[in-house]
């Protein structure tokens, strides 16, 4: 399978139907003589870039639409803009993404533009009890927006577990939580105000994802299947599937649950590992009510294996009757 995007690097693709075109918002991978570390310092990415197709079967074209918002333009901004994604509210459109602040801490911001390919204008502060990294929001068929968050080791996650406000610099780096009946950390979300720049309630709800067998939250040891990073939402015949990355075992996994907020009960693996450390997603309907669905993921064969200089690839997804996820079409029964 080709690369979508070969111009340059690209990575985390948050991709989104708007105006009948699909538009992916990636991170922007770049060279760097930062050694490989387990807190991701090697990702120094400075910019993003919004790119657009209208076709996915055949695979057509790609627009680059340029650089829509960078470093510098962010004035609480250090470094290190990673995976960010974007969302769609009366009648504007709003880019959201992690970046370290000036103490190093991560936070997210939300950038709002006229257009799906911006350029986008930053709010001058991050999100008032936002931390941690990769944001995806999710604008549900009522109008009610919600921005799901967090991942573990580099993306100080595991630093909050004392409560949302509360940075314990002793877990930083690649750390989490471990040992019998120890319950894994989950991502975060809350629902955003009607103007999509704050949460709208106090203090953000972790999204809890339950073992099938038993009916609890899965242990922080279960590493093929606890949360680990790269959240993403999207819903299916009523039904709201929370999908994400295992990180160090390397699987994009989803969980299904009846509400926005979750829980969640897991329900099987989307993606095996691909070649790179990371694997990052997004899963979007295109077209809009045509039932195929499609995974937006990346990996690093384009760069020969350069774990920070990752592609972006498409494939399509199949669900069978039950509502399970397949990467290749079931067999009719």
């Amino acid at each position: 399978m080709a690369p979508l995007i070969t111009n340059i690097y690209t990575a985390d693709p948050s991709a989104h139907v708007f105006n009948g075109r699909v538009y992916i918002y990636p991170s922007h991978d770049r060279e760097t003589d930062i050694q490989f570390n387990d807190n991701g310092d090697q990702y120094d990415m400075a910019d993003y870039h919004v790119f657009s197709t209208d076709s996915l079967d055949p695979q057509g074209p790609v627009t680059d639409h340029g650089v829509v918002l960078k470093t510098e333009d962010i004035p609480w901004v250090s470094k290190q803009l990673w995976a960010p994604d974007a969302a769609y509210k009366d009648g504007k459109y709003f880019l959201y993404f992690p970046a370290r602040d000036k103490e190093g801490i991560f936070r997210i911001g939300v950038a709002v533009g006229d257009k799906p390919e911006g350029p986008f204008k930053p709010q001058p502060e991050p999100i008032k009890g936002s931390y941690s990294i990769d944001p995806a929001t999710f604008v549900d068929e009522d109008g009610e927006a919600y921005l799901y968050f967090g991942g573990l080791w580099g993306g100080q996650l595991q630093c909050y577990q004392k409560g949302n406000n509360i940075f314990d610099a002793e877990w930083q780096g690649p750390k989490e939580p471990t040992g019998k009946g120890v319950k894994s950390l989950g991502a975060r979300v809350g629902k955003l105000t009607p103007d999509m720049l704050e949460f709208a309630e106090e203090g953000v709800k972790d999204v809890v994802i339950l073992a099938p067998e038993t009916g609890e939250p899965l242990d922080a040891d279960d590493h093929d299947r606890r949360f680990f990073e790269a959240a993403w939402m999207h819903k299916r015949n009523g039904r709201y599937y929370f999908s994400y990355s295992t990180g160090d075992t390397h699987y994009l996994c989803y969980a299904v649950g009846d509400s926005p907020y979750g829980p969640f009960t897991y329900g099987g693996r989307i993606l095996e590992p691909v070649l790179g450390w990371t694997t990052h997603h997004s899963i979007v309907e295109f077209p809009l009510g045509s039932d195929r669905w499609w995974l937006f993921h990346h990996d690093c064969e384009l760069s020969k294996g350069v774990d920070h200089l990752r592609s972006v690839k498409v494939k399509e997804i199949f669900f069978d009757g039950e509502g399970k996820i397949h990467g290749e079409k079931p067999e009719a029964k």
